[in-house]
This record gives C-alpha cells, sequence and structure tokens, in this order.
C-alpha cells in the first residue's frame, strides 16, 4: 500500500470529524513525508485544513449538500496534543456546542495549563485557550467535561427535563456506561442529573 493510502486509512480509521496535527501521525510516519502526504490529501479534498497545522476528516451532510463545519472539541482536542497541554472548555462554549445556548458563538474558550493562545479557524470561529487552574480535567471522555461543564454553568436551579432530554439527544447511548463511571468523582448534584441523562430506556 502506497504511503498516501496508509496514511489517509489511519486518518478515516478515527472517524468522520477527527481533527488532527502532524504531531498525531509521527509515531507511525517520518514528518517529511506527512507533510507532504497530508498537502496531497488536501489537494485531493480527501481531508480539509482547518487552521495552521490542524486538519479534520470533515463530516459531509447528505442533507444540506455540503461539509460540516469542523468539530470545535475535536480540533480543541487536536491541538491540546500538538502543543501537550491539559484542556477544559468553559461553561458557556459547553452550552454552545451541547446546542444549550441561543447565542451563536463565534468564538469557543477552553481553560488551559499552556499559555494564553487564540487560533482563527477558516471558517471565522475563534477557539481561545486561557491559562487556568483546571477543576474538572480528570475526565477521560470529551463528552462527559462538555456535560460538567454546561450543568455546572446552567446551575442546578435550571436544570429541566428539557435541557436533560437535549443533551440526551446528543449523547450516543453507547457512551453512557463510560460517562457514568468517568464523572463518579464530581460534585454531587451534578453525578445525579448525569445519571437520569445517561439512564438507558432501553432497560427501563
Amino acid at each position: 500500500m502506497k504511503l498516501y493510502d496508509t496514511v489517509f486509512y489511519f486518518i478515516s480509521g478515527h472517524g468522520k470529524g477527527w481533527a488532527f496535527s502532524s504531531t498525531d501521525l509521527i509515531k507511525k510516519f517520518d514528518r517529511q513525508q506527512i507533510d507532504n502526504v497530508l498537502s496531497d490529501l488536501v489537494k485531493a479534498k480527501k481531508i480539509r485544513r482547518v487552521s495552521r497545522g490542524i486538519y479534520d476528516y470533515p463530516k459531509y451532510s447528505d442533507f444540506l449538500k455540503k461539509e460540516l463545519n469542523p468539530d470545535i472539541e475535536q480540533v480543541s482536542r487536536a491541538y491540546a496534543r500538538k502543543f501537550n497541554w491539559r484542556i477544559e472548555v468553559s461553561g458557556d462554549s459547553a452550552l454552545n456546542i451541547l446546542n444549550l445556548s441561543t447565542q451563536i458563538q463565534a468564538k469557543y474558550i477552553y481553560l488551559s495549563d499552556g499559555p494564553n493562545k487564540s487560533y482563527k479557524l477558516f471558517n471565522d470561529v475563534v477557539i481561545e485557550f486561557k491559562k487556568s487552574v483546571l477543576k474538572d480535567i480528570g475526565f477521560k471522555y470529551k463528552e462527559s467535561s462538555l456535560i460538567v461543564q454546561a450543568l455546572k454553568s446552567l446551575g442546578k436551579e435550571h436544570i429541566t427535563n428539557e435541557i436533560i432530554n437535549k443533551i440526551k439527544d446528543q449523547i450516543d447511548s453507547k457512551m453512557y456506561e463510560k460517562i457514568l463511571n468517568d464523572t463518579q468523582t464530581t460534585t454531587v448534584w451534578v453525578y445525579e442529573i448525569i445519571k437520569q441523562i445517561c439512564k438507558d430506556s432501553n432497560n427501563e
């Protein structure tokens, strides 16, 4: 198999929407070769250059007949891996990513143990990393972090069945058990709501 095909096979194996940098590939491929192959894959429209040094394997909407915007969570985590930062999504950005906010956001804020940095994507969306003390960094899954930050941002008194169902609709049921195990150490009231979100209706 040619290097071009091998690299694309590796990228596509992560699934549609995956964002990455050459850092994610250097353990398997030579750096100089990677840069050339990535450039060729962009030209062939197999992958997309999201920002300088960051790419994604874009999702396509048959309904809209176009490629969807980059997955902000995926792009942010690609930056974190590239620079070896630990990151945590801010509450307001978590609300937006989970479609719990009515505001269209052009800037997404992540807390980070790295320096203050911001990056503009090709669609003019900005991802800003703010150096901060990270409180909820121990989660293994991005879904866990998103849910916890969104619930904390809303506050216990503002959690309704509608919000629980909105979050539930966006979480793959295969993730329920993983999220429940992942978030056991979070605030008690938050975990009680997560248990409602991750309740499998098929087993009720």
